[in-house]
């Protein structure tokens, strides 16, 4: 089964590109996933939420705004979409993530 994990942190303390790929930690939660084998099926780094554009239509009027849809100091900051056996697994990966330890690691499953 498919999920995404949508990687979610606090961005005022949000670590750099380069800072996440010489964090041991990160490192080791990567390596685990390769040691797990074909579970990443793809992923993304999202850029801050001040670069965010969002979009609604009410009464068929097009809305846009710059910025998240609601003010809040967790944002996504990046999806993993991964393919486990079952939600079990896809949690354990998620609990693996070094996000979980400050932020969070929300797991969706993919509609099919």
């Amino acid at each position: 089964m498919k999920y995404v994990l949508l990687i979610c942190d606090d961005e005022r303390v949000s670590s750099t590109t380069e800072e996440l790929a010489a964090d041991p930690a990160y490192q080791a939660y990567e390596a685990g996933l390769e040691r797990r084998g074909g579970v990443v099926l793809g992923g993304a780094r999202l850029r801050p939420v001040a670069d965010a554009t969002t979009v609604r239509v009410r009464d068929g009027e097009t809305l846009v705004s710059d910025g998240p849809f609601a003010e809040t100091k967790d944002f996504v900051g990046g999806i993993d979409i991964i393919e486990c056996a079952d939600l079990d697994e896809a949690i354990a990966i998620a609990a693996g993530h070094p996000y979980a330890g400050w932020g969070c690691v929300e797991v969706r499953p993919v509609w099919e």
